[in-house]
C-alpha cells in the first residue's frame, strides 16, 4: 500500500522546484533560492511535467509563465509546504523545549515540589510542565502521565525508581495547642495530647515511640487521615501532634504554626522516589527534571 501511494506521487524535490519557480515567475530565481543551477531546475520541472503528463509553464526568454494547469497545481502545493513548514517548525520546537506531565504524591507536591518550582521554571524557562496531586500508582501505559514521584517502599513493578530522600519523621504541632500547666518537655509528656495518625500508616506513631522507650499504649489516640499533608495541616490547626517530614513541613515552622518538638526523627523504610515506565525513552524534559530534582535534593541536605 505504501510503496503504491509513493509510486502515484513526483518526487517532493520536483515539487520544491516547481513552487518555487512559480513563486517567482523565474527559473534562475528559484535556482538561487534552492542553491542549485538554473539547468537543474528546468530538469526537475521537465522530469514533473512529464509525470504529470501535461505543461505547467509557457517559456519566454525572459521569464516563465504558469499554464492554467500549473495555476490550479500551484494552490494546493504550496498549501501542503505551508503544512510541512508548520509541522517542522511545531516539531522542533516540542524538541527543543518539551513538555513534561508530572503525577506527585500530595505531601511532596505542596510541601517540598511547589515551592521549588520558580527554581525549574528560571533553569528551563522553554520546558511545559503539567502537575497533578496522585496518592496511587499510576498506569503509565494510558499515556497520561511521563514521571511520578511515588512514597513508598521502591519495589513497584515495570518502572524505573530513582531514590529520592527517606521519609524522617519527628513530632510536630502548633505551639498554642500546649497548655501552660501540661508542658512537653519530654516525649513522655506527649501522652496527655491526641496524636494525629496516618490510616494505612499506623505503624509509625508505635515505632518512634518504642524508638524512645515508651509504651504506646499509654498514649491518646487523635484522629485519623488519609495522607501526612492531612495530619500536617491538622496539627497546624492545633488538633494534635503529628509526626511529619521536617523538610515538607517548614513553612509551617517559619511561620509559627507548628514548632518540632523532639529533634529525634523516626527513619521510615518508606521513602519518596521519581519513577517513570520501564523500557519508555527518556525525554529532554524529563532529563531536565530528573537532573534538576537530584540537584535539589543534594543542595537540600547540605542546607
Amino acid at each position: 500500500m505504501g510503496d503504491e501511494l509513493i509510486n502515484r506521487l513526483p518526487p517532493l524535490n520536483s515539487l520544491k522546484c516547481f513552487e518555487s519557480a512559480a513563486r517567482h515567475g523565474s527559473f534562475n530565481k528559484a535556482a538561487k533560492e534552492l542553491s542549485v543551477t538554473p539547468s537543474a531546475i528546468s530538469h526537475q520541472i521537465k522530469g514533473l511535467e512529464s509525470f504529470l503528463d501535461l505543461e505547467l509553464f509557457r517559456r519566454t526568454k525572459r521569464k516563465v509563465i504558469l499554464t492554467e494547469a500549473g495555476e490550479s497545481y500551484l494552490k494546493p502545493i504550496k498549501s501542503i509546504f505551508e503544512q510541512l513548514e508548520n509541522a517542522t517548525a511545531e516539531l522542533k520546537s516540542k524538541q527543543k523545549s518539551g513538555s513534561l506531565r508530572l503525577a506527585v504524591a500530595p505531601a511532596f507536591l505542596t510541601r517540598w515540589l511547589m515551592p521549588r518550582m520558580e527554581s525549574f521554571q528560571q533553569q528551563y524557562p522553554d520546558i511545559e510542565i503539567e502537575i497533578s496531586s496522585s496518592i496511587g500508582l499510576i498506569d503509565f501505559s494510558a499515556g497520561d502521565i511521563d514521571m511520578a514521584v511515588y512514597f513508598g517502599y521502591g519495589d513497584w513493578d515495570d518502572v524505573e525508581s530513582l531514590f529520592l530522600t527517606p521519609a524522617k519523621l519527628s513530632p510536630v504541632c502548633n505551639p498554642k495547642l500546649i497548655r501552660p500547666d501540661q508542658p512537653i518537655n519530654t516525649p513522655e509528656d506527649m501522652r496527655f495530647y491526641p496524636l494525629l495518625h496516618v490510616t494505612k500508616r499506623k505503624d509509625e506513631w508505635h515505632d518512634w515511640l518504642k524508638q524512645n522507650g515508651l509504651d504506646p499504649k499509654v498514649f491518646r489516640r487523635g484522629l485519623m487521615f488519609s495522607s501526612g499533608s492531612l495530619t500536617a495541616g491538622a496539627a497546624a490547626q492545633g488538633l494534635g501532634i503529628s509526626l511529619s517530614n521536617v523538610d515538607l513541613v517548614m513553612p509551617e515552622i517559619e511561620a509559627g504554626t507548628l514548632k518540632v518538638l523532639f529533634d529525634q526523627p523516626l527513619v521510615t523504610a518508606r521513602s519518596f522516589y521519581l519513577v517513570y515506565e520501564k523500557r519508555r525513552s527518556v525525554t529532554s524534559a524529563m532529563s531536565a527534571f530528573k537532573e534538576w530534582i537530584i540537584e535539589e535534593m543534594v543542595g537540600n541536605k547540605n542546607t
